[in-house]
This record gives C-alpha cells, structure tokens and sequence, in this order.
C-alpha cells in the first residue's frame, strides 16, 4: 500500500492508499477520529476499515486530517477537517475516473466529518459509520441523508450512549428512498478493544450485501 501526499488547504496531507483491481473498481475513502484525542489513520478502527474495503478491490484511501503525523496545518474544529476529506475524495476520484461506486467509511470524529461531506457529495453511494458521535456533534444537517448506509455502535458506549446514536437513526429512517442498517454490538465500547472482530464481521457483511444487490460490472 504506497504512501501518498496530497496538496489540501492548510498544505501536506498525509496518506496510504490501495489501487483497485480494475478500472472501474469502487472507491472508498476513510476517516479516523478526534486528532485531540489520539486520533490517526493508522488506529486500529480505521485500519480494519481500510483492509475490509481494499479486500473487496475497492480503491481505498486512508489519510490524516491537518496537524496529524506528517499531515501540515492545524485542528480546525471539523470545518478544515472536512476541507481535508473533500481534497482526499476528489484526488481518488480524480485518479479512478471510471469508479463504479463512491462510499465513504469513519470511525468516532471521522463519522462525523463523514456524514458531513455526505451531504456535499451526492453522489456517493454508501456510508459506514461507527461510533458517530451524535451526542457531541448537531446531526440535524442529514436532511435529508442522500445515501443508505450502516450505523454501527457498541452497546457498552459511554461517550456516546447507544440511545443517542438511535435518536439519530430513527430520524433517519423516516426519509424515503435510503435504507439505514443499525447494529448495536453487545458489550462493545466507543473505542472497540476487544470487538475489532466484530467490526469486521458486521461492516463486511453489510458490504457484501450492499455489493450482491448492487455487483461492480
């Protein structure tokens, strides 16, 4: 998986990334959590993340936001963070023109920024998110959410309750034309120490679904 800088808005963007297998292979960017709290592309989270898609011959990038490891620039409190995931999602783009499919997968923060560039990419065609933390962040701007996806969470969380993430859901749900899987992973916490396997289990299993029902031609 080679190394890769990117030219964002604050400079250097730090990244690996993982060619697909053929042209018109998917493309799936991902994105880890809170800089402020340890978070980088290479935690295990975002890792799992990372290998589950690239398995599946999607073309995947994962990088990190400004101001982390090699990555130049400064927290900005979200809004640069998602300026650094729209420069990162339109260099994969750029660089796999013929993408059959756009997804867009993060972990804790990373679900937050990604839910955001979401609703300024219409056409990306799924999400992941684990562990959003819709407790912290306003939600209220996925109005409405222009693709299905699947929203996972531990049921042990106590940095985001697993009933603060279902207000979310359920709001979500009421939209029509988008289908929200919800899994809540029994004694899982917000940071997933013991349950990576179960991570891996569920994210690849909605994936497989999602690709069965939708194959790459």
């Amino acid at each position: 998986m080679p190394d890769v800088i990117l030219t964002g808005a604050s400079g250097r963007i730090e990244g690996r990334y993982s060619p697909g297998k053929t042209d018109n292979a998917p493309i799936a960017l991902i994105l880890h959590p809170h800089p402020k709290a340890g978070g980088h592309m290479n935690h295990p989270v975002s890792v799992q993340l990372y290998h589950l898609f690239m398995k599946r011959g999607f073309a995947t990038l994962r990088f990190n936001f400004r101001g982390v490891g090699r990555s130049q620039g400064e927290f900005d409190s979200g809004i640069g963070e998602l300026a650094d995931a729209a420069t990162a999602l339109d260099w994969l783009q750029s660089n796999n023109p013929a993408a059959a499919q756009t997804w867009v997968a993060g972990y804790s923060f990373g679900a937050y920024i990604g839910m955001q560039l979401l609703m300024r990419r219409p056409e990306t065609d799924g999400f992941i998110s684990v562990s959003p933390p819709t407790n912290m962040y306003d939600f209220s701007f996925l109005a409405p959410c222009p693709a299905s996806g699947l929203i996972l969470t531990g049921a042990a969380d106590t940095v985001v309750p697993p009933v603060e993430v279902e207000r979310v859901v359920s709001k979500l749900r009421t939209q029509k034309g988008i289908v929200i899987d919800y899994e809540v992973v029994d004694k899982a916490t917000h940071f997933w120490a013991e349950h990576l396997p179960s991570v891996e289990r569920s994210v690849g299993d909605y994936l497989d679904k999602r690709l069965e029902a939708n194959p790459i031609p």
